[in-house]
């Protein structure tokens, strides 16, 4: 039998030296995108990928202890409560500046150091998606006034989910933050799972203002989860059994999702 859950759901330490952050190369966002805010082609980078960062990062966060931390950035090693993973440097946020600086922008690396290789696929894909967030070596983010902490967070984000990896750690110093991609198989890969998809793509939508269909089908595919889309209706059939839908207004806003699961 079916058993029919309803839910609708109405959008509502490193070293600071080598973190610095060069006021020269910092480029105005506004200056490439002629507007202020992130690029259309970053929202929409944004939206695809949001929600199923957002799972693997609760995933990691279940197995990552929190406390006390340190990191070897030579090793790509970072260390918490007994437990140690490989990471590389995806950039940092300087606080009072309000600037995102790549790692690969920082003269305290460069593109050789071991920590810093393993990302260079993001810049890559931003020249040949037309990002310019991913290409512009400092990124000014002052002008953010969203949901997360500051627009760093939705920069390491969009990173992350690139790279896929295991999620991403925010390894926090006087003045700002260092993002740490997170590459080991020891940390568990999120697994499909229907009850969190609602929270997961209102998320999503709510840091990145992109298309929630395009939320929703991209976390589908990552699970490869077949779904059929139909005017406002998305229709999914889950894995193991039974299906789910999940419907969109008439302006795309996702505002309800149906789960039936076979049971017996």
């Amino acid at each position: 039998m079916d058993v029919i859950t309803s839910v609708t759901c109405p959008v509502p330490g490193i070293d600071e030296r080598a973190v610095d952050h060069r006021h020269d190369s910092r480029i105005p966002l506004d200056n490439v995108t002629g507007m202020s805010g992130f690029s259309p082609a970053f929202d929409r980078l944004g939206a695809a990928l949001g929600a199923v960062v957002l799972q693997q990062q609760e995933a990691l966060a279940e197995f990552m202890p929190r406390d006390d931390w340190n990191a070897d950035l030579a090793a790509r090693a970072y260390s918490s409560g007994g437990v140690s993973v490989r990471v590389s440097l995806l950039g940092s946020y300087a606080a009072r500046e309000r600037t995102w600086l790549w790692g690969w922008a920082n003269p305290q690396f460069g593109e050789e150091h071991p920590a810093i290789t393993p990302t260079l696929l993001v810049r890559e894909l931003g020249e040949r998606l037309g990002v310019p967030e991913l290409v512009t070596p400092e990124v000014d983010l002052s002008w953010y006034d969203g949901p997360a902490a500051h627009g760093g967070e939705l920069l390491a984000t969009v990173a992350a989910g690139l790279l896929g990896g295991r999620g991403y750690i925010e390894a926090g110093y006087d003045g700002g933050s260092a993002y740490l991609h997170v590459d080991d198989p020891q940390v568990p890969l999120a697994g499909w799972d229907p009850i969190p998809v609602p929270r997961l793509i209102i998320n999503a939508a709510t840091l990145f203002s992109g298309d929630p269909n395009l939320t929703l089908a991209r976390f589908l595919s990552h699970h490869r989860v077949p779904y059929r889309r139909s005017g406002g209706v998305t229709e999914v059939r889950m894995p193991g059994g039974g299906t789910a839908r999940a419907m969109f207004d008439d302006a795309g806003n996702f505002i309800n999702w149906e789960a039936g699961i076979s049971v017996g």
